[in-house]
């Protein structure tokens, strides 16, 4: 049975005939929106020099069909020790343990024959046919075909190598700001967001920092969504574009009658999806849902979310089709759940945000049903979304919660969101300033001349670096959206009486750090039989150490002379 919604079931069909025509004229405005320029592209060059894998029966065929335009090399995993191998005008070995890394023009291969040597080959372009991948990650580089047992993939994957031959460039959909960036400090690693969720395994950790490879990058925008900083952010195209698309259209929508707007976010596959939806028919899909190709659906997160409410969307609908990777499901999922909790506490009724999943048709008609009609500020927002991703959310919380139906003063906020508090155990710090050092957002700075810890809330992302670093484990961490005038102020998490040096009365630390020292180093052959030696500053320490114990001193002498 073929199900479709019926726009204007349960509405006032008045309004939902200009839902539909205020649609239409929505997405003639987003049409006249221009398509964003790369700022920077990845080469990449293959000579066509490519490696087949694969069993004699599966691999032979292909490969020689291969071979009448591209330089072969083919490997066979079923051929045994002693076997000859088939003659072919192009080199044919047998192979076991094959390792195989790269990208179009660069692959590395590394293979071993039964009772051979290790032998290593360079390969532009791949073809793998064997049972299971040689590269296993969800996004394949370019270059590579696995294309599985299906005889019609396998045609369309050599056809399409047949035509990669040459100089060829992408977008470097990316860009990296390392002063930013809160994946690790002295070899800590607090932030490992954007290196589990790449599907194409471009991240990695670089000491401090992460490196990413824009061959491997396939621009999904996933790293960009669950970065708390704005670290790594979507170059191609950029959010300040999708922003503006998102309040183009929903600009256009208002002005021509419509009401209650959703997003409808897709990507390549949804768009086929939406298309065979609609079926000719406007009806399939309601007039309030509003239609945003993106490159990938993974692209967007909280900070765009949040922007597209402020500009007066009633709800924001992701469609994913099932050919996304898993940890991109997660990743939406959490997301919308800690922008659900910031609207919930505001006041605004909801639900505002949808996962939607879909792989029919049908299943598309009636999921749109329930697309969120959540309420939407009194007024539209006129900011534009910015570079950087701190500045947005700023923008948007600033708008929403000037517009809140409720006036909250905090709202707690499930674990893994990018806002929040710390919890300092005071009995427990010793004011070390172990994570001031370790914080890479400025949100904890010490006291300068004072022992104290103070902190910044605004600045905080959460990333967990301070608690890690603490050697008391007195930090964890709250996440909260504070909405008072001291998330922006500095406030004194701990602070105690400074320390004097017992010799020149110097402060040189806390009550507490010293005492921390005495118990620790109380056995240390440099302080054994000389414990005050850690009651003074570093200076009277040294001079100390280095005065010889039976050296009689000059105000030693006239006391003897008075006596």
């Amino acid at each position: 049975m073929n199900i479709r919604f019926i726009e204007g079931q349960g509405e006032d069909p008045v309004q939902a005939a200009r839902n539909l025509l205020a649609r239409t004229s929505a997405i003639a405005a987003l049409g006249a929106v221009e398509a964003p320029e790369p700022l920077d592209t990845v080469g990449y060059r293959s000579a066509g020099h490519t490696l087949v894998i694969g069993s004699s029966a599966q691999a032979l065929p292909w490969a020689d069909r291969l071979a009448g335009g591209l330089n072969v090399t083919l490997l066979l995993l079923d051929a045994n020790e002693g076997d000859k191998p088939p003659l072919r005008i192009y080199p044919v070995f047998p192979a076991r343990a094959i390792v195989l890394s790269g990208w179009l023009g660069a692959f590395q291969a590394t293979w071993q024959a039964p009772g051979r040597a290790p032998e290593h080959g360079k390969f532009d372009l791949v073809l793998d046919l064997g049972a299971a991948p040689q590269i296993a990650t969800h996004q394949r580089p370019h270059g590579y075909y696995a294309p599985g047992p299906d005889e019609a993939a396998r045609a369309e994957a050599v056809e399409e190598l047949l035509e990669m031959v040459g100089e060829f460039e992408k977008p470097k959909y990316f860009s990296y700001k390392e002063r930013l960036c809160a994946h690790s400090r002295n070899q800590l690693v607090g932030c490992n967001a954007c290196v589990e969720i790449c599907s194409a395994g471009a991240i990695e950790g670089a000491g401090d920092l992460i490196k990413v490879n824009p061959y491997l990058c396939a621009g999904c925008g996933a790293c960009t969504t669950v970065c708390p900083t704005g670290a790594i952010s979507y170059a191609y195209p950029s959010a300040s574009h999708t922003g503006g698309r998102i309040k183009t259209v929903l600009q256009a929508y208002a002005e021509a009658g419509g009401e209650e707007p959703v997003l409808l976010l897709h990507g390549l596959e949804g768009a086929a999806l939406l298309a065979q939806a609609e079926g000719g028919r406007d009806s399939a899909v309601p007039g309030r849902l509003l239609p945003l190709g993106l490159h990938h659906t993974a692209s967007t997160g909280i900070d765009v979310w949040l922007s597209a409410l402020a500009y007066g969307a009633a709800g924001v609908t992701v469609l994913m089709t099932g050919d996304e990777a898993p940890q991109y499901v997660a990743a939406l999922s959490q997301q919308m759940e800690i922008a659900q909790a910031i609207l919930d506490g505001l006041g605004y009724a909801g639900p505002h945000l949808q996962l939607l999943r879909a792989g029919s048709p049908d299943e598309l008609a009636v999921a749109l049903q329930h697309a969120p009609r959540g309420q939407a500020p009194t007024q539209r927002a006129g900011f534009n979304v910015a570079a950087d991703k701190r500045n947005t959310l700023d923008y948007a919380l600033d708008h929403l919660v000037k517009h809140a139906p409720v006036k909250a003063e905090q709202i707690a906020l499930p674990a893994g969101a990018p806002f929040g508090t710390l919890a300092v155990d005071s009995a427990a710090c010793s004011l070390c300033m172990s994570c001031v050092g370790a914080c890479p957002s400025s949100a904890l700075m010490d006291g300068q001349n004072a022992p104290q810890l103070r902190f910044v809330e605004k600045n905080c992302v959460q990333c967990g670096l301070c608690a890690t670093t603490c050697p008391e484990n007195a930090i964890s961490l709250v996440p909260r959206m504070n909405l008072t005038d001291t998330r922006k102020q500095t406030v004194v998490l701990n602070e105690t009486q400074p320390f004097h040096c017992i010799r020149c009365s110097k402060p040189f630390g806390t009550l507490r750090m010293v005492e921390t020292m005495l118990a620790r180093l109380a056995s240390h052959p440099a302080f054994a039989g000389n414990l005050d030696r850690m009651r003074m500053c570093g200076d009277c320490r040294v001079i100390d150490m280095m005065t010889p114990k039976d050296e009689v001193n000059v105000g030693e002498v006239k006391e003897l002379r008075r006596q």
